[in-house]
């Protein structure tokens, strides 16, 4: 497992508050570790850990990390762990036409909900138009759908039970790998997309929360939710109804039951891994030397899985906006400092990223300088031009000076109308990692006359601060992938969540004054272009051109990428481990075993 979260958020596809911080690194862990292995002797199970709860059970409504999905539901296509390369399945196959504007999907033969009830092209065909395609729906899988500079969705048929077709206005080359979206029973949520609640909108946006009855949750993935307890576990259970079946044609998962602990503590979930206690624990940079020692003799392995996939940064809140009120949503004083080009470019040569790689990551990992990850063919490295942010605060002082701000007697920095240069990083608070690295950067930016104010939070709480646009800055780590079109709701203009400048949200109260900049109108184009393209050297150079921009204009600071180590117990055979896997080590749960239970 990565030290970026564990998190199946359709790779880049959410972007969302998707996200991990760095050092939120999810191991798998018990809580009744006596109790657990007694249960493990009757049955094969794995018992894993989050650093918080999931916020829903509907996939729809999902923007967090931490959720139930990768266990729950299956979309048409996947994305193999290792490769990134689209796989089939639910569907079987698919067919492009020489246009390109025509896609028609084959569902497998049989297909089956955990219920029993059969999963048709009905099902998709609701998914798609009257969920993800639904405006009323404030869903985050609608963003990686829009296609042009219309914006516009996908219409969308069935031809018959087992087949589906999607019309698109243009062609689009990340559309299929979109598709990976999960498929939602209609038999069992299409009323509630066509009802409205007493607050006048569609019952579907209070359906599957996390207080239903999970025996009311069907799915269609290799596990069901047996049961949920806030704050302590989620409990799967092997779905009789999975479409996968193994070489001799079993019945897949293999293992029976999942355990999924809500822990916070990394240092707590390490020592039950040494333990004996645990099958699985994604390693810190800490960790590894320790274990390292310990492999033989305790029967486990680590795995290294090369750099993590994903980006770690801080962002900064460049909204000019004002909520319903009048009210501006970030400091008006503070909003300047942000929205000025050098000052970011300032913070970010104040920064010692390599000393983060020396010191706290002990060496393990390597300087970020992209929103896409180093495995993606789309990744333009600092050889190839991409300019760099070396650790330079003199530079920084002088960026600081020419635009306008200035320094007093103390060195503490000033604006143009003397006003003092602070302000607070949001961070969240079950990150040690996380809050070693904040305090580093609080002393970077010290030597520059600049006070960062540290404000360690549960991650949720952190989830909807920033989704209330209310913060100045904040540190986390995103799941990454190979294609970049998945980053379209972060990076365009539109995105639901284009977190650095969010705009008005479908159903959220309206907002004053905001406005977007040239430089975002400029990534707007380029992502539409690079949807367009189907010439992988233009792609290139369309991306190319999207990673100059970022790095020039510094809305987020790339910050390093560490490198992905996971620890396995030799009783847990099957793992296929890579950093591009932003499951962890579990992307192929439905084909792992357990060999020995006692």
């Amino acid at each position: 497992m990565s030290v970026a979260a564990f998190a199946y958020i359709q790779r880049w596809r959410y972007w969302l508050l998707a996200i991990a911080a760095i050092a939120i690194t999810i191991v798998l862990s018990a809580c009744q570790p006596q109790t657990l292995k007694s249960q493990a002797a009757r049955i094969p199970q794995l018992v894993i850990s989050t650093v918080a709860d999931p916020k829903t059970f509907n996939y729809a409504l999902n923007n967090s990390a931490q959720n139930v999905f990768p266990f729950t539901f299956d979309g048409l296509v996947d994305e193999h762990g290792i490769t990134a390369e689209i796989v089939p399945s639910l569907a079987e196959s698919w067919q492009i036409s020489d246009d390109k504007k025509h896609v028609t999907f084959t569902l497998r033969e049989g297909l089956k909900w955990s219920d029993g009830q059969p999963l048709t092209a009905d099902d998709v065909l609701f998914t798609y138009k009257d969920i993800y395609f639904n405006e009323a729906i404030p869903t985050n899988v609608r963003d990686s759908f829009r296609i042009g500079t219309k914006k516009q969705l996908p219409d969308v048929r069935k031809l018959d039970d087992r087949r589906i077709e999607f019309i698109l206005p243009e062609p689009s080359s990340p559309f299929l790998r979109a598709t990976n979206a999960k498929i939602l029973p209609a038999h069992r949520l299409r009323q509630t997309v066509f009802t409205k609640g007493s607050d006048g909108n569609p019952k579907f946006l209070s359906t599957w929360g996390t207080d239903t009855n999970p025996a009311e949750i069907v799915t269609n993935g290799p596990y069901t939710i047996e049961s949920y307890a806030s704050s302590q576990r989620v409990v799967y259970r092997r779905n009789p109804y999975y479409w996968r079946k193994g070489a001799q044609g079993e019945t897949l998962p293999y293992i029976e039951r999942i355990i999924w602990q809500v822990v916070e503590n990394s240092d707590g979930r390490m020592l039950r891994f040494r333990s004996g206690d645990l099958d699985m624990a994604g390693l810190r940079p800490e960790d590894f030397s320790l274990l390292k020692r310990e492999e033989q003799r305790s029967k486990f392995k680590i795995l290294n899985g090369g750099p993590t996939s994903g980006t770690t940064f801080i962002a900064f809140n460049l909204n000019r906006a004002a909520n319903a009120s009048g009210k501006p949503f970030v400091d008006p004083i503070k909003s300047r400092w942000f929205n000025i080009k050098a000052f970011r470019q300032a913070v970010a040569y104040a920064l010692d990223r390599q000393s983060i790689i020396d010191s706290l990551l002990r060496g393990i990992g390597e300087l970020q300088n992209s929103p896409i990850s180093v495995q993606s063919p789309y990744f333009l490295s600092p050889q190839q031009g991409l300019k760099v942010y070396e650790h330079n605060p003199q530079k920084a002082k002088e960026l600081l000076l020419g635009a306008g701000f200035k320094y007093d007697a103390k060195g503490q920095l000033l604006d143009s109308d003397g006003n003092r240069v602070r302000f607070t990083l949001l961070l969240p608070a079950a990150s040690k990692t996380a809050q070693v690295m904040g305090t580093q950067m609080q002393q970077d930016l010290k030597q520059i006359g600049i006070q960062l104010d540290l404000n360690p939070v549960d991650f949720n709480v952190l989830v909807e601060n920033i989704g209330a646009r209310n913060w100045e800055c904040y540190f986390l780590s995103y799941t990454g992938g190979v294609e970049p079109n998945d980053g379209a709701n972060y990076w365009t203009s539109s995105g639901t969540s284009h977190d650095f400048n969010q705009g008005p949200n479908v159903g959220a109260p309206p907002i004053k004054n905001w406005v977007v900049s040239d430089w975002e109108q400029e990534i707007d184009r380029l992502y539409v272009a690079g949807a367009r393209e189907y010439d992988e050297n233009k792609r290139k150079q369309i991306y190319a051109d999207f990673q100059r921009i970022v790095q020039d204009q510094v809305p987020l600071i790339h910050l390093v990428t560490p490198t992905a180590l996971s620890a396995i117990r030799d009783r847990v055979k099957g793992v296929q481990f890579s950093g591009l896997d932003t499951r962890g080590s579990l992307w192929n749960v439905y084909e792992l075993k357990v060999t020995d239970n006692s």
